[in-house]
């Protein structure tokens, strides 16, 4: 059974492009009458609170119509900001050299969170290369919870 987020995601890909923007990626936070769908989306020229406002009108709208999730929400459309999650194998390569911080949906030799440098991405295993201090793991990206890019200041 598919994710609620990747059938939202085939339905407000095409939504989005057509408004000029990309999307990045999608998160839903299933938590009873506070649930919060949470919807990333960026351009070349950066992203503004005019630009998430836009957004967010036409997913209502699509919302609306298509009721993908039955119960009460909150939608939230944001820019990935500076340390950006990272969804789809794209993101790994878009990012490779980069550091990153990740939890894993189950834990690896007892270890669910890691921070390294993605060192490789394999399109062909779907999977990354994350060098750590401890060493090099290779991570199937469906077994990522959650990715994000570390920011250095």
């Amino acid at each position: 059974m598919a994710k609620i987020t990747d059938k939202i995601e085939v339905l407000i890909q095409p939504v989005i492009e057509d408004m000029g923007y990309e999307l990045v990626g999608i998160e839903y936070v299933a938590s009873g009458k506070h649930s919060i769908l949470r919807v990333y989306i960026d351009s070349e020229q950066g992203i503004g609170l005019s630009d998430c406002e836009t957004v967010s009108r036409q997913l209502s709208s699509v919302f609306d119509v298509e009721d993908p999730i039955t119960m009460p929400y909150n939608l939230e459309v944001s820019s990935p900001g500076i340390e950006r999650p990272l969804f789809h194998i794209r993101h790994y390569q878009r990012f490779l050299g980069s550091d990153i911080a990740l939890r894993l949906l189950r834990p690896i030799n007892g270890q669910r969170k890691f921070k390294g440098v993605i060192g490789s991405v394999s399109e062909k295993d779907n999977s990354i290369e994350l060098m750590t201090n401890i060493g090099s793991h290779k991570l199937d990206i469906d077994l990522i919870e959650k990715a994000n890019l570390i920011a250095h200041f």
